[in-house]
């Protein structure tokens, strides 16, 4: 008895190894950055990229938008969140957030979330649309299950904002929440070594004992 428990211990502790994770590299906006720019994140507009910044309450559009909490707040491409951008065409704005999946299984990937984007947004991980979001006052939803749309390696969630034509008025910015995520670990090769030592002294016992009945 005292045998077989040992090697199902074995057994277990190597898938132990390769215990589901959340996913390093997640950052909502304005969380985690210096109090004006937020350095988590890129945004490219119009061929040029630079460092959105972070908003403050009480300051227009805020509201219109939803208000600022500790978890998030919205980001814009100046440091006048009042600004009105895009008089006669509608612009686009390209947040982006890398996050590395080395060392993990992408198969196994999952987030969800949650944005919000003045005047509407698609976010794209890799490529691949995973939701989006046509209201600034109210949460859009996205996701990604199951390894979808994950790769090894660097990974990029891009957040493409498009903000309407308007002569005057016509701030733009973007918020963004991570919900949840996981990922489960690429084991070691002692972890192989350890499962199989496990599974051998498990079929030995059994043998031994079939053989002693």
């Amino acid at each position: 008895m005292k045998r077989t428990f040992v090697a199902a211990v074995l057994a277990v502790s190597a898938f132990a190894s390769a215990h589901a994770a959340s996913i390093t590299g997640l950052v909502n906006t304005g969380v985690g950055a210096s109090d004006t720019a937020d350095s988590n994140y890129s945004l490219k507009h119009n061929g040029v990229v630079s460092t959105p910044i972070i908003t403050v309450n009480n300051v227009w559009p805020i509201t219109p938008w939803l208000v600022n909490t500790v978890d998030s707040k919205w980001i814009t491409p100046t440091d006048n969140q009042a600004q009105s951008f895009d008089p006669s065409s509608n612009g686009t704005y390209t947040y982006s957030l890398s996050f590395n999946l080395n060392g993990y299984d992408a198969s196994t990937a999952a987030l969800t979330g949650r944005f919000s984007a003045d005047n509407n947004a698609v976010v794209l991980l890799n490529g691949t649309q995973i939701g989006s979001v046509s209201d600034f006052k109210v949460w859009g939803n996205f996701g990604s299950s199951n390894g979808s749309a994950f790769v090894a390696g660097t990974n990029t969630l891009e957040f493409v904002v498009t903000n309407l034509k308007q002569s005057s008025g016509n701030p733009t910015g973007l918020r963004v929440e991570f919900l949840s995520s996981s990922v489960a670990a690429v084991p070691e090769p002692e972890t192989y070594a350890m499962l199989l030592a496990g599974l051998g002294m498990v079929g030995l016992i059994a043998r031994r004992r079939k053989q002693a009945a």
